[in-house]
Formats: C-alpha cells, structure tokens, sequence
C-alpha cells in the first residue's frame, strides 16, 4: 500500500529534524525571558532555517506542513483543555454578548484597515482584506489560493502580525522574567511520560476520545477543528470518567512533553511560510507593516472597550482582543496564569464568529473588488 503523502518517510524526517533543532532555540528563548512563546519562536527558527537548508542544497522547496499545525494545534488544545477544566467558565460564557461585539468591532476594523491598505499598496481589495482581516496564516492563504489572488502577499501580512503579536503582547502584557520567574521552572524530568500502566491506559484513552472530538467538530463544520474538539475533550476528560463508579477518583494531566509538541509544531508552520518568502519586493514588505501596525493599534483599542464594560483588568482585556493566533494569545494567558479561562472563552467565539461570517466577508470582498474594478476601467 502506497504511504500518503502527508505521511511520506521525508516529510516524517523533516518534522523530526525541526522538533530537535526546535528544543535548543527554546531553551535560548527561556532564557531571554519569552517563557509564555519560547517553544513557539524555538519552532518559527527552526522551520525557517530547516526550509532554507533544503533550497540550499536541493535548489527547491518542500512542501510547507500543514498537517504539523494541525497536530500542534490537537496537543495543544488538550492541553490547554486540561489546565482551564477547574476554572469557572460560567462566569466568562456570561459575556459572550461582549465577546460577540468586540469580535465584531475587529472584523470591521479589518475591513477598513484592508480598504486603506489596498489603495495604499495599489492591490486588488479582496487580497487586501484576507491579508488583512485576523484568520490565520493558514486559513486566509489557503482562501486566496481558491479564489486565484496573490497568496505570497497574503501570508506575509497574516505572518507579520501573528509574528507580531506573538513577540510583543507577551513583553507589554508583563511576560517578563521577574513575572515569570515567580512559577516554578519546569525541570526536564518533567517533560517525560508517566510510564505507569494506568496513567498510559488514561493517555490512550484521551487521545482516542481526542481523534473522536476532532471528527465530530469537523462534521459540524465547526472552526479549527484539530484545536476546538480537542479543547472539549480536555476540558470534560476529568469529569466524564468520574461518571465511572468502579474507578478512583481521577486528575488525570496530560505530560507537559505534549504542550512542548504542540507549541514547537506551531511555530514550524510559520517558520516555513517565512521561509518560502523570498519573491518579495522591499516596497511590499514596507506596505504589508502598515496594515500590521493598524491592526494592532485597533486590538489596544478595543481592549480599552472591554475595559469599560467588563470588570476585567488590563491584562485580561488585551490577551482577549490581541489580534494574533488565537492558541498563541491562550498559552500566553496559561505562563501567567492570568484569566486563562476568560482568555480562552473569547477567542473561541472569535473563531466561530469569523468561520460563520467568512463566506459573507469573502462575497462582500468580491463584490466590491469588481465594482472598483469597474468604475477604474471607466
């Protein structure tokens, strides 16, 4: 039988090749005081320099890996799952109205930042809006390649700003060392997995339950799923096998090994889409910054609206409306150990709200894009 592509033996080794390199350039990382996004930014080095090594030597890319962030973002939604189960998610599922509205706002705020950007830059509006509007690296360019528009262009804006955000909220939102350094410095002994049989019965079982999340998100056509059907699972784990009577009372946690994963498997896929960009003009790089700039601008200012109208500090409120990748802004949240549950809860219905209204946007986009198009050619 015939391996599937996204299973060959290269590619396997390829994705070894980046996690091993991955775990020294988190250590530096660490060290610098980026605790919250070091395994991250350890996998965006990574990725890059593995991706350019390649070209090197072989004179081509590889594919980019996307099945990498999918894994990534399955680990790590299990184990944010597990780490928010206890919290009160009662108390941050009564202000989704106030989520909705400040989701909302940003989706706005997109839009015109993308209307700006595309006279600005002299593009077509619908790629200056998937380059501009808050949806991932992945998922905007894989819409700009169905509908033929430049994807180079819109993965590096949507790569700028994740990079972005990821450098600077955790620096500005108080990641520093001293903020850190108040937790306890996982040892590497930590990061091994229980050997005991029944703690590797309870991880099978998780991942098992795990796959079964990720397929009935995908059946309900809901957003990200490898990351939002693993969440559940993490977050109602403890809770379903106490409805056993035969079993003891169970806490299960999952090895820290597979946040460590996750985080570094994430930052390979941007730190490949970096890679690959090369066919850029200076003149563009410049313009993409300014959408950039103003999308961060519009997340400081709506995290000042959350504060008059939530009862949240600071902190919380720009965790919640940072314009970055949404599993990113989370771990961010959980090395503070500050409102991870609020944290999470928002930019949940964040996703959901930009997955259900993104067929709109893209039929706005079109839409206006020909009507531009029309009148310049009058």
């Amino acid at each position: 039988m015939a391996v599937p592509r996204n299973l060959s033996v290269k590619k396997l080794l390829i994705v070894a090749l980046e996690i091993l390199l991955a775990l020294p350039f988190g250590l530096v990382f660490i060290k610098l005081g980026l605790t919250g996004v070091a395994w991250i930014f350890g996998g965006i080095l990574s990725g890059a320099l593995v991706f350019e090594t390649h070209y090197f030597f072989y004179q081509n890319y590889f594919n980019q890996n996307k099945t990498a962030r999918k894994i990534g973002q399955a680990l790590l939604g299990l184990a944010i799952g597990f780490s928010i189960a206890d919290a009160n998610l009662a108390v941050a599922s009564s202000r989704l109205h106030i989520f909705i509205f400040l989701t909302l706002f940003m989706l706005l705020s997109g839009s015109i930042i993308g209307y700006i950007y595309s006279r600005l830059s002299r593009t077509n509006l619908l790629n200056a809006m998937l380059a501009t509007v808050p949806g991932g690296v992945l998922t905007m360019s894989s819409i700009a390649a169905d509908y033929g528009r430049n994807v180079s262009l819109v993965a590096l804006v949507q790569l700028i700003r994740v990079t972005t955000v990821i450098l600077i909220i955790p620096l500005i939102a108080g990641a520093s060392v001293a903020q850190v350094s108040n937790r306890t410095a996982p040892s590497i002994g930590d990061y091994w997995i229980n050997s005991n049989p029944s703690y590797l019965l309870l991880l099978s079982l998780v991942i098992i339950l795990a796959f079964g999340g990720v397929r009935i998100t995908k059946m309900l056509k809901m957003p990200a799923p490898p990351f939002f059907g693993t969440l559940i699972i993490g977050i109602s784990f403890n809770y379903l096998v106490s409805w056993f009577p035969f079993l003891p009372n169970i806490d299960f946690i999952p090895p820290l090994s597979m946040s460590l994963i996750g985080q570094i498997l994430l930052g390979i896929t941007v730190g490949e889409y970096w890679g690959g960009q090369k066919n850029l003009d200076q003149q563009t790089i410049r313009y993409a910054f300014i959408p950039v700039v103003m999308t961060i601008l519009t997340g400081f200012i709506a995290a000042v609206i959350a504060m008059f109208v939530t009862p949240w500090d600071w902190l919380t409120c720009m965790l919640l409306t940072a314009p970055g990748g949404s599993t990113e802004m989370i771990l961010v949240a959980l090395a503070l150990n500050h409102n991870a549950e609020i944290v999470t809860v928002a930019h949940v219905v964040r996703l959901i709200a930009l997955n259900l209204s993104l067929p709109l946007w893209v039929f706005l986009f079109q839409y206006f894009d020909q009507r531009l198009a029309a009148s310049g050619n009058n």
